[in-house]
This record gives C-alpha cells, sequence and structure tokens, in this order.
C-alpha cells in the first residue's frame, strides 16, 4: 500500500504565499512522474504543475511565474510553493503520483486533498 498525504494548505489573503507538501511513503520502488491538482467549487478538477522523476515541470497557464513545483527524491516527497496568490485559486488541492511498487508494476495514487483558501 502507498500512501500521499498532503499539508500546507490554509486561509491567505491576496498576494500571500503559501507551501505545499506531499509526502508519499509504504511500499514504494521509485516514483515516476507526479502532480498537483485543484478543483474549485462547481469546477472540473484541473491540473496545477506536475514534474517528472528527472525534474521536468510543466504548469497551467494560471500559475506559470507564480507557481513553482518541486520534488526531493530521497524523501518522496513533492512541494508546490504558491505566490502571488489570488482569489481564483481557492480551491482543495490534491497531489497525485505514479508510482513503481515493483521494477515493473506502476499505480496510480492520490492523496487526500488540502483546502486552500484565499481572501480578496
Amino acid at each position: 500500500q502507498v500512501q500521499l498525504v498532503e499539508a500546507g494548505g490554509g486561509l491567505v489573503q491576496a498576494g500571500g504565499s503559501l507551501r505545499l507538501s506531499c509526502a508519499a511513503s509504504g511500499s514504494i520502488f521509485s516514483i515516476n512522474g507526479m502532480e498537483w491538482d485543484r478543483q474549485a467549487p462547481g469546477k472540473q478538477r484541473e491540473l496545477v504543475a506536475g514534474i517528472t522523476s528527472t525534474g521536468s515541470t510543466k504548469y497551467a497557464d494560471s500559475v506559470k511565474g507564480r507557481f513553482t513545483i518541486s520534488r526531493d527524491n530521497a524523501k518522496n516527497t513533492m512541494y508546490l510553493q504558491m505566490n502571488s496568490l489570488e482569489p481564483d485559486d481557492t480551491a482543495v488541492y490534491y497531489c497525485h503520483a505514479a508510482v513503481l511498487v515493483t521494477e515493473r508494476h506502476e499505480y496510480s495514487y492520490w492523496g487526500q486533498g488540502t483546502q486552500v483558501a484565499v481572501s480578496s
């Protein structure tokens, strides 16, 4: 079994910053791609940012220049530094990882989500 646990959400004023973390634990051989998604009330879940095992990154246009995704492979942990937060960033943020539980078997796992609320 593999667990992903997010932390770092909260309430912040517009223009503020938050840092999310996602720690993976359990039967992990290695972790391939990881990403942060978010879902705002009444909206579909959307990709925020992704990072490969070698550190290549991608971002949604709406967060480019404000958010930075990173990971520490030794700790099986991913981060999302969120700066210049806007009310439209309010959502539940989910961690997603493609985890190799053996050399040949990869499974997709999700965290439970962490709430980010940005007040105007």
